[in-house]
């Protein structure tokens, strides 16, 4: 069932009054090979679409776009995608498909080229539709867009009444990207059944602006099992651009999991936190997910977490190559008016922080991120650890069925 949703009366940002508490996407069809069939699949929606991608991207997957639209005896119109889904970049594109006439507009890309998308085709009117060329967030299914200001730093989200008409992803392309991009996605991912579990807990309103459901709050948990069970053999099979059972059940716990799971789980501090991240403009060619991750580690520490399972995701999301310290995203402890500015920025009211259980101020923020360039990891490796050496396991107690780690 989708959510029903009405628009505030002259409000054409996507601010939604919503009333239902489920998202459930359009036609999700993932399949190695799958973009030679695009113009299979647009051809019931639109009979002009605009394509829009950036050039690295268009390079590599235009000649199979338009083959597979002339194909389907569809036009072929391309518009360059600025770089960065601003306010004024989506309503450029806005310009494009009132100029061009296209009557869908499709997304080739990743999560800030989906998000401009969206965005363009809610206030235009039209149908839209996103063909990931990576597995590196959940934006592929969601029915939202994140808005960031010209300097990279995040502005606000827009929400919209549906999600996108068609998600058409070819698990070949994940695999034929670098392994950083599917690593980014389990940073993302992980955080949808920590902030579904906060919201449940906090008996807080989800994304969709109700209370959790019980099947969003389980695929939220079932896209964290998934990704345990299956990123580490999924990111050794992409390094070798290998498409095998695991790569596809980890595209579908990055992308479609955890889509639902946190429209229909909600979001807490792990997202609150990367958006305050944005704040700072070291952090600005970190990839979404690696924010994200940095944020799910200062909210297991905010709720007070065992130091187990703090350990544990520490230990996991260090072998699948995520940062878990300050250090690593280009921050330290002495950057006082960085953090302070990041904190301030991840705890403005109406800001997903507040679904977290912890009521702390930003100085406490502040100070719980700074703890996130402590100690030295035992493993040798060249990080730190927001956890002192002292508390870190033998290696006969590292491993559990939720954390397959032998050692860092």
């Amino acid at each position: 069932m989708a959510a029903s949703a009405s628009l505030e009366e002259g409000d054409r940002h996507g601010r939604l009054q919503r009333h239902s508490h489920h998202h459930q996407p359009r036609p999700l069809r993932p399949g190695e090979g799958a973009l030679s069939r695009l113009g299979e699949f647009l051809a019931p929606l639109g009979k002009t679409p605009l394509l829009v991608s950036d050039d690295v991207v268009w390079g590599i997957l235009g000649q199979r776009a338009t083959d597979s639209l002339r194909a389907a005896q569809l036009p072929v119109t391309r518009e360059r995608f600025g770089g960065i889904p601003t306010a004024a970049e989506v309503i450029r594109l806005v310009g494009v498909i009132d100029r061009t006439g296209a009557d869908v507009i499709v997304a080739l890309g990743g999560g800030s080229t989906m998000d401009a998308v969206k965005a363009a085709g809610f206030l235009a009117g039209i149908r839209w539709v996103t063909v990931p060329s990576v597995a590196s967030t959940d934006a592929p299914t969601s029915a939202l867009s994140v808005i960031y200001t010209a300097d990279g730093a995040f502005e606000e989200y827009r929400f919209f009444p549906k999600n996108p008409d068609l998600v058409l992803m070819d698990t070949q392309l994940v695999a034929d990207a670098p392994a950083a991009f599917l690593a980014a996605g389990v940073g993302d991912a992980l955080a949808t059944w920590l902030e579904a579990r906060a919201t449940r807990q906090a008996h807080a309103n989800t994304m969709a602006g109700g209370l959790p459901t019980l099947a969003g709050t389980a695929l939220a948990e079932l896209s964290w099992g998934v990704i345990w069970d299956n990123a580490l053999p999924a990111l050794d099979a992409v390094r070798d651009h290998q498409v095998t059972p695991a790569v596809e059940k980890l595209v579908e716990a990055n992308t479609l999991l955890s889509g639902l799971g946190f429209e229909s789980g909600g979001l807490a501090a792990a997202h609150a936190i990367h958006n305050g991240l944005t704040a700072a403009h070291q952090t600005h060619g970190l990839a979404h997910g690696q924010k994200v991750n940095i944020g799910s580690v200062t909210q297991l520490v905010l709720e007070g977490a065992p130091t187990q399972e703090i350990r544990d995701f520490i230990e996991f999301t260090t072998r699948v190559g995520l940062p878990n310290t300050l250090t690593e995203v280009g921050l330290s402890v002495d950057d006082e008016d960085d953090l302070r500015r990041v904190a301030e920025a991840a705890t403005v009211q109406g800001r997903p922080s507040t679904t977290c259980r912890s009521r702390s101020p930003p100085t406490s923020w502040s100070a719980r991120l700074s703890r996130s360039s402590g100690s030295p990891a035992p493993c040798g490796a060249r990080r730190t650890c927001p956890l002192p050496c002292s508390t870190w396991p033998t290696r006969s107690t590292r491993t559990s069925r939720r954390s397959p780690v032998s050692g860092c």
